[in-house]
């Protein structure tokens, strides 16, 4: 296959992950709240990609150091890279896509849409073009994320750890003694779907950037093995702890696995993505629970685990298990000592933004729906749906 020809295809399967998102945020939460969860995720890519268009774009793929420019989409038709725009620009999506299960079920809608925005707009951009755009110093400087694990999943895990951290839990999730109480999700079946599509769409997320068939074949390969290792190691994990195996946090566990293996999947081989999967995997189960009794922090979709703290993982395991340089492999610290400053560079920068912007929507236009809205659930009080499961919810409280 013309490698340029599976560039585009690879664009399409990110897209299509839009759809596994939005099924696994909707299957994880009630059904109450189904629409909203529908239509935040289908904006996440609409506006997106005005704001991709407008200026993220420039911001990513230009020239300059910390940011990019000089680009001109709006004028410049026939000499604006297309394939490179849209291959962006649902990556950029994506992250944008990851902060919407953390604070599902209580965040207004108009809020939801402004930091949205904001994300694509210039937060993903920036941070973005350092590793990937037209002068990536962090990657000159020998920083590996090959397909994203820091500059997106990251990302979109520390802005939903801020952002449902200064939401707040839903109503009910904790008691009067603090512990934590189940609000389980409408259906477990939509949600397991939705890991399957991201599974496959995510064949596209780590191959598409691939130089060559013999490179993606290995991707392929690394993108199998660690998240099926997760999902083993997930489920031994749940097991072992209460007695069952948990079906919602092995499905988590896959995602964990493809998280981790994002930022190496070019650079590791077999053993190595065998070893991050069993590891993320693990590591993706002690965090859920600790978020949330620990943390105090109501993540409905465990979001932040599986994004935030794998994405963090997967960025530094780079650096030891990386075939041609990485510490386990005979190559020293150096390589190592760069994920770390490179993923340093990245959540700071991010933190700091997106803190700001959560501050002022929370001082300005509010992050939360009232606590009645919130019983209501969404799709009546935020779209003036009934449900969106009409025959099987009941009807607006009065």
């Amino acid at each position: 296959m013309d490698m340029s020809v599976w560039f585009l295809i690879g664009a399409a399967l990110v897209f299509f992950m839009q759809c596994g998102f939005a099924m696994v945020e909707a299957g994880f939460t009630r059904a109450k709240n189904v629409g909203n969860i529908t239509m935040k995720n289908l904006m996440d890519f609409c506006i997106g990609t005005v704001a991709f268009y407008i200026l993220g774009y420039n911001l990513l793929c230009g020239e300059g150091v910390f940011a990019g420019w000089g680009l001109n989409p709006f004028a410049d038709f026939a000499e604006t890279d297309w394939s490179n725009f849209v291959f962006n620009l649902v990556f950029c999506a994506t992250a944008a896509t990851i902060v919407s299960g953390a604070m599902a079920e209580r965040t207004k809608f108009i809020t939801y849409c402004v930091y949205s925005f904001i994300i694509s707009l210039v937060v993903y951009p920036i941070e973005a073009h350092w590793v990937w755009g037209a002068t990536p110093w962090l990657t000159d400087m020998g920083f590996t994320d090959f397909a994203g694990s820091a500059c997106i999943h990251t990302v979109g895990g520390v802005t939903a750890l801020i952002g449902a951290a200064m939401l707040g839990p839903r109503i009910g999730k904790y008691g009067k003694d603090g512990s934590s109480k189940p609000i389980l999700g409408h259906n477990l079946l939509i949600g397991a779907l939705g890991v399957f599509i991201l599974w496959f769409g995510w064949y596209g997320f780590n191959g598409a950037a691939a130089s060559n068939t013999l490179q993606l074949s290995q991707i392929f390969a690394t993108t199998t093995i660690a998240p099926a290792v997760a999902t083993c190691t997930a489920m031994i994990y749940t097991w072992i702890r209460n007695g069952k195996p948990d079906v919602s946090m092995s499905l988590n566990g896959s995602l964990a696995g493809l998280v981790a293996i994002t930022a190496g999947c070019a650079n590791v081989d077999a053993v190595g993505a065998f070893i991050i999967g069993a590891l993320s995997g693990v590591l993706c189960s002690i965090s859920v629970y600790f978020v949330e009794d620990k943390l105090k922090i109501d993540d409905p979709v465990g979001a932040v685990s599986v994004h935030g703290v794998c994405g963090i993982f997967g960025t530094i395991a780079v650096g030891f298990f990386d075939y041609s340089d990485g510490l386990f492999y005979g190559g020293g610290v150096y390589h190592l000592g760069i994920q770390l400053l490179g993923l340093g560079c990245i959540v700071v920068w991010t933190a700091v933004i997106m803190f700001l912007v959560f501050f002022v929507l929370k001082k300005t236009i509010g992050l939360r729906v009232s606590e009645q809205e919130e019983l209501e659930g969404l799709d009546s009080t935020e779209h003036g749906l009934e449900s969106g499961y009409p025959d099987f919810v009941p009807r607006r409280l009065h």
